[in-house]
């Protein structure tokens, strides 16, 4: 294993079902070791609460006698941790169990989609979109920040605007540059809707390689705002009377001759593009859990709010659920734009690809695209669950759910939220935040 030679420690981690960082930091001495599968943590560790607890019921702890599973280098290999004083690395684990991948770990559930990809011959291209609050967290209550520039607290909207970028220039040039160093491919960032919130673009790549790029850049991001004397925060929505922070998934799929399969050279596209489309539509309702996984997430599904909420799609149409971009034919994409900024990088590639596939397999046809305002559809169709507790149930039961996840993924996952559930309803509303601030 190669670290950056001025490391002086290694963390090494996989991502738990909420998409948190689990692992342990070693001496950088040694990272020779790591390939042999010489690292063993509990299996249970990718299967603990937003607050980290075990999950009292989970048959991973005492039942099976809380087992090891061994955790070996993914192929993305070591990252410096920019945010960090001391130079230290980080590499990316994946778990296996009994000589093959560990049912529960979410990476492993993604590399089971694209296998099925890889089956037909060939490879999903996805990008991301990620949205994210700065926030000063240094009183009593969370405050939109200072302007670095002014020193004057931000208020108002300011859409697309470029001094307010540049007001937080030392920020983003850090940001920047540690993606650089990452290997993160950072693209365009812009001022958002709401106060002190911002979006960076992620170029596409392979999937795998897509889902690791946004897994490691929510770490990033909160590394150096708290570098800056700030908190960074992918909640759903952080703020009750400002926009919610989503995360937006552009895909296509090339075959073996690296041929885009959704382009017809037009621009309504080919007929796998409307099976996907159709798939992943279907596969809306019972994939709610993944695409909006904690409390929060349902404050920021309303109509109106840039959230889609229903299972629509349409051409260059941003209301709808699955919006079909223009541009030229040869990059004919599906944009799927319902998850918030809280998921787990790594689940929701799975949900939606492995929908999309089915679509296709099935080769089950979409309704007709929506014009115009696709929020004046509410209640017409089904769409996403309304409820956290509702999206639980649906997880558990949806055959569509079923075709893309391995059953003990979808048991942990479900013990996981509802333990969680009952945790957040023992708190006082006003206290139910604090979990997300800085997790998700």
């Amino acid at each position: 294993m190669t670290i950056p030679a001025d490391a002086r420690t290694i963390r090494v981690a996989i991502a738990d079902l909420n998409g948190q960082p689990r692992g342990k930091r070693m001496p950088a001495g040694y990272a020779d070791k790591l390939g042999a599968g010489s690292v063993r943590m509990p299996l249970s560790a990718l299967n603990v609460d937003i607050w980290g607890a075990d999950i009292e019921d989970s048959p991973l702890v005492f039942e099976t006698g809380d087992a090891d599973g061994t955790c070996h280098p993914t192929e993305r290999g070591a990252v410096p941790m920019p945010w960090l004083a001391t130079p230290s690395a980080l590499v990316p684990m994946t778990m296996m169990s009994g000589g093959v991948p560990f049912a529960g770990d979410p990476r492993a559930a993604l590399a089971r989609v694209l296998d099925r990809y890889a089956a037909r011959g060939w490879r999903v291209m996805a990008a991301t979109e990620l949205e994210f609050y700065l926030i000063d967290d240094s009183g009593k209550r969370l405050r939109p920040p200072r302007s670095p520039l002014t020193g004057a607290r931000l208020r108002g909207n300011a859409i697309l605007s470029i001094r307010t970028l540049d007001a937080f220039d030392a920020f983003f040039t850090d940001l920047y540059d540690g993606a650089e160093a990452m290997g993160i491919p950072a693209q365009a960032a812009i001022s958002e809707s709401g106060i002190g919130q911002f979006e960076v673009n992620l170029l596409h790549d392979e999937a795998m390689r897509a889902a690791d790029d946004a897994w490691l850049f929510k770490q990033l991001v909160k590394g150096v705002a708290r570098a800056h004397g700030m908190v960074a925060s992918f909640m759903a929505k952080p703020w009750s009377n400002e926009p919610g922070n989503g995360l937006h998934v552009h895909f296509s799929v090339l075959d073996a001759e690296g041929r885009n399969v959704f382009d017809n050279g037009g621009a309504e596209g080919t007929p796998l593009l409307r099976h996907a489309i159709a798939g992943c539509l279907e596969a809306l309702p019972g994939s709610s859990l993944i695409l909006a996984p904690h409390l929060n997430s349902y404050d920021r599904l309303t109509p109106g709010s840039h959230a889609p909420v229903n299972a629509s799609w349409g051409y260059e149409n941003r209301t709808v659920a699955l919006r079909v971009p223009g541009g030229p034919p040869a990059a004919r994409r599906i944009e799927h734009r319902v998850a918030g900024g809280d998921i787990n990088p790594y689940l929701l590639l799975a949900a939606i690809l492995g929908a999309a596939l089915s679509g296709i397999e099935a080769e089950r046809p979409a309704p007709d695209p929506v014009q115009g305002n696709a929020y004046d559809l509410a209640g017409t169709q089904p769409g996403m669950a309304a409820d956290w507790a509702t999206a639980i149930e649906l997880f558990a039961t949806s055959p569509q759910i079923a075709a893309i996840f391995e059953p003990l993924l979808i048991e942990n996952l479900v013990r996981t939220k509802r333990q969680e559930q009952a945790k957040l309803a023992a708190l006082a509303p006003e206290y139910r935040m604090a979990p997300y601030l800085e997790t998700v």
